[in-house]
């Protein structure tokens, strides 16, 4: 089902103060998404503020060289907030993924939205304007500008293709479409530089971020006749190289490199404990079905969760669970 896009426009054009926010670990589609719905907002006059629960990753920094992104705790408080006519989530449904925001969005007064892409949802209390079958809540931006008569800028453009092209793994997963080229295609017309966004994203790595990968590479290990890889990273591993734990992001995604493989997983130790699971999936296992049963969730190719348990047992869990989903 697709967004009721005359709702839409109705809450925009009933409220002035916007606040938008995303989910805890933000990826290019979250912050690219919150840019350009900001810049789309602006452009017509409103007031925004985009504020997370956590800070924007080193390496993703160049999506936002005006640092209009903040964070709550540490460069706004609450009480900062309370202006607010509408909150917006965008890219995420779900109330972990909100971290310390879910709490400005349980006791907000103002209009409550979510605009996103993802199949798997909460109850936030809020209207919801998804599309499920939209491959990034980056595109579903671009299109919002279209139907507000927005004019895209280069400004709106770089942060908005840097989301879409992420999210379809640099156009080649099984989510891009026709649409999704012409949208990037827009998108190219109206500044985006992809060979920039291409170098910003991809040859910057740190040293610790190349060591870390390393060790993910050495740990991939198959099951299933091959159909099967999985690997992991401790909390210790990002002390010894040097690494980030944004330096984990999409490396899961190497494991469909290995000829055979049909579902991949990662797990990545966190330094408060517990593990952040990733699923990708090119079978009849989905991704999501999988994450829901550990209080997570997504879509059926790619999908996240949380095991709060030991490695071991964290380890053992998800992976009976994968095994038992492929067989």
């Amino acid at each position: 089902m697709g967004i009721d896009w005359e709702q839409f426009k109705l809450i925009v054009d009933q409220h002035q103060h916007f606040l938008l926010t995303s989910h805890i670990r933000p990826d290019c589609d979250a912050l690219g998404s919150e840019l350009g719905m900001a810049g789309i907002l602006e452009s017509l006059g409103k007031e925004v503020l985009i504020v997370n629960g956590q800070a924007t990753p080193p390496n993703l920094a160049f999506i936002d060289p005006s640092s209009k992104i903040r964070v709550i705790g540490e460069d706004v408080t609450a009480d900062d907030l309370k202006g607010a006519e509408v909150l917006m989530v965008l890219d995420t449904s779900a109330w972990a993924q909100l971290g310390p925001m879910g709490e400005i969005l349980r006791g907000t007064e103002a209009k409550k939205v979510v605009f996103d892409h993802h199949v798997s949802e909460d109850d936030l209390g809020a209207i919801t304007l998804k599309d499920t079958r939209a491959e990034a809540t980056g595109r579903l931006v671009a299109e919002a500008a279209v139907q507000l008569g927005i004019e895209l800028t280069s400004e709106l453009a770089a942060p908005l293709y840097a989301a879409i092209a992420t999210d379809t793994g640099w156009f080649r997963f099984g989510s891009t479409t026709g649409n999704t080229m012409r949208v990037a295609g827009n998108l190219i017309e109206a500044g985006a530089d992809p060979t920039k966004i291409f170098a910003d994203l991809y040859e910057q790595d740190t040293i610790g971020r190349v060591k870390l990968r390393g060790r993910i590479l050495e740990r991939f290990t198959t099951e299933l006749e091959g159909r099967l890889v999985h690997t992991y990273v401790l909390s210790d591993d990002f002390v010894q190289t040097g690494a980030l734990p944004s330096d984990t992001e999409d490396v899961i995604n190497m494991g469909f490199g290995v000829a055979g493989t049909e579902f991949a997983v990662i797990l990545v130790g966190q330094q408060t404990g517990g593990f952040k699971i990733s699923f990708r999936s090119r079978c009849d296992a989905a991704a999501n079905h999988l994450a829901e049963q550990f209080g997570g969730g997504g879509h059926k190719a790619a999908a996240g969760a949380f095991v709060e348990e030991p490695f071991e047992i964290a380890q053992s869990l998800v992976l009976d669970a994968v095994r038992s989903a492929m067989q």
